[in-house]
């Protein structure tokens, strides 16, 4: 049952404008309640494709010039002005933390110079929130499956606001485990989408690849293990039959990543009734991985939300839907409030969207 706070929150139809800028991707979008009405992304990815992963200087210099043309995109796309805007959103982490001040330093500008109010948003909420947008809203409570190139877990979301920590992974994240992996098969930067397409052309049971904790009774995961196993693979056939057998190598990794994703949801499936299952963060955009918790769900009669890819990978949408359900900072209160890049690891309890300005030393997943 939603609280007093989350059905004013909810009926909340306000003009509010989001920026995102935790990693590569420069975002801005603007937002009418729950419909999005711009929502633009500026990809840095050629930037940092010959580094073969993100370079954080470089990614906060190029969120410098990106930022203003980036809103002002999105404002033009909205048919909307600045004297429209009735709120500013802004992810506050975690992320690269030079590249997440450039974010607030500009919400804040913006937000200020109108005496309008702050909203920081903490970026995982954002990819659970994402879930809420329209069309086809999906409402508490579900199980959500977020994984992206910085995080991996699972949450159980019974309110807008935040949600329960289930499972999160104990050393790399599968998109991070992806990009590495591409980068190792000479596959390019970003590694998921490259190594995806790879796959097609594999067999995906040509090598054994290990599926991390499959025996483990908690919902935790790690992939640093499967990264090792495909760097003996490739060390074992050599560089040519590396190059040769690329496909199957690619296919196999990626069966291991989807295998380990799927057990963990299917052991909470298990545990707990679920009317509805979600998916958020860039790894939610693999065609596999999408397949398999549909069969997953079928197989448990459950619902599947799957959101549309652009709002998988980072977005400003998504930040701005959570916000709607977090508290405002007015001003002059959040001229003094910094981003953060990461926090205290917390094993359990409640995830909230809601940061004041002390968040910087917020437990975080």
């Amino acid at each position: 049952m939603m609280s007093a706070n989350e059905r004013e929150q909810s009926t909340r139809a306000e003009l509010l404008l989001a920026i995102e800028t935790s990693c590569d991707d420069t975002c801005a979008a603007v937002l009418d309640g729950a419909r999005i009405l711009s929502n633009v992304i500026s990809s840095q990815a050629a930037a940092h494709e010959g580094f073969g992963g993100v370079v954080p200087e470089v990614a906060a210099r190029h969120h410098l010039e990106l930022a203003t043309p980036v809103i002002d995109a999105a404002l033009g796309e909205a048919g909307v002005t600045l004297d429209d805007i009735e709120a500013v959103a802004v992810t506050a982490g975690p992320g690269l933390i030079g590249a997440l001040l450039v974010g607030v330093s500009t919400a804040k500008a913006i937000a200020a110079a109108r005496r309008l109010p702050l909203i920081p948003v903490d970026h995982l909420q954002g990819h659970v929130a994402a879930n809420f947008l329209e069309p086809e809203p999906l409402a508490p409570p579900f199980l959500c499956l977020v994984a992206s190139g910085g995080h991996t877990l699972l949450a159980a979301v019974r309110e807008h606001g935040g949600y329960e920590l289930l499972g999160q992974t104990l050393d790399d994240a599968a998109g991070e485990a992806f990009d590495k992996s591409a980068r190792l098969l000479g596959l390019g930067y970003p590694g998921g989408p490259a190594l995806e397409k790879e796959a097609e052309g594999g067999d995906p049971e040509a090598f054994e690849m290990p599926v991390a904790m499959a025996r483990d009774p908690g919902l935790d995961f790690s992939f640093s293990g499967l990264k090792t196993a495909l760097v003996y693979r490739c060390r074992e056939l050599g560089p040519e039959q590396t190059a040769a057998r690329r496909a199957d190598l690619a296919a196999s990794f990626q069966a291991a990543v989807v295998a380990q994703l799927t057990a963990k949801l299917r052991r909470a499936l298990r545990r707990n009734p679920w009317e509805a299952v979600a998916l958020g963060g860039g790894v939610a955009a693999n065609g596999p991985l999408r397949e398999a918790v549909g069969r997953l769900c079928e197989e448990h009669g459950v619902r599947l939300k799957l959101v549309p890819i652009a709002l998988c990978t980072d977005n400003a949408a998504m930040i701005g839907s959570a916000a709607r359900y977090a508290t405002p900072i007015a001003y002059p209160d959040y001229l003094g409030y910094d981003a953060f890049a990461s926090g205290e690891r917390q094993a359990d309890g409640p995830i909230s969207g809601d940061i004041g300005p002390k968040s910087a030393h917020r437990p975080l997943v």
